[in-house]
């Protein structure tokens, strides 16, 4: 059995549920976590962020649910509206860090969405993924190189057509997969003790 986790690292409710799954993998060390970037905001949806009036209302609300912080940094960054979410960008980011190291797939997501929501910078932006390698010990340049590569993009879509397959439609969610057998764990937010618990039932 493994953990699966669908999220996507423009996703404020994502990132608000950073903190549980750092707690999670924490507390299972042996269990495999699989880290699926999910394509929220792609193809038309890929638009200024003024288009969605929510954005802010919503963040308060993640943070008052979560504990959730989301930087200064961040605030200036989409101040004026015209930031752009492309989740295409952070799917090839996260697929460059995760192929640096697998295992430790959970923590890289969540440093990545805490590089946007805290520090206020662009996942479209291969200096972002090289401040999170290096922040994380990794081959930065080996990150960069692989967020520029051709073939990272193949692994970006490959990690959308898997949260289709897994009938994942919203983030985050967290999967126990188990062969053919693939138990919702948390959908959207839940406690690290709750999840402990529909594991248990698992």
């Amino acid at each position: 059995m493994k953990l699966v986790y669908v999220f996507d690292a423009y996703c404020g409710w994502s990132h608000g549920f950073s903190g549980t799954l750092r707690e999670v993998v924490s507390r299972h060390p042996g269990l495999a976590t699989e880290v699926v970037s999910g394509g929220l905001f792609t193809g038309q949806r890929r638009v200024p962020i003024r288009e969605f009036g929510y954005v802010q209302g919503a963040n308060a609300q993640i943070a008052e649910l979560t504990g959730a912080e989301f930087g200064d940094a961040y605030e200036r960054l989409i101040a004026d509206g015209s930031f752009v979410m492309d989740s295409d960008a952070a799917a090839l980011g996260v697929a460059a860090l995760r192929q640096m190291a697998p295992d430790r797939a959970a923590e890289l997501a969540t440093a990545v969405q805490d590089a946007f929501y805290v520090d206020g910078r662009s996942l479209s932006d291969a200096a972002t993924y090289r401040t999170v390698a290096q922040t994380a010990g990794l081959d930065a340049d080996a990150v960069v190189a692989a967020f520029e590569a051709p073939g990272t993009q193949a692994a970006a879509h490959a990690d959308f057509r898997r949260a289709a397959e897994l009938g994942v439609t919203g983030f985050p969610t967290l999967l126990a997969v188990d062969g053919d057998s693939v138990t919702p764990l948390a959908y959207g937010r839940a406690t690290a003790d709750e999840v402990d618990e529909r594991l248990a039932a698992h």
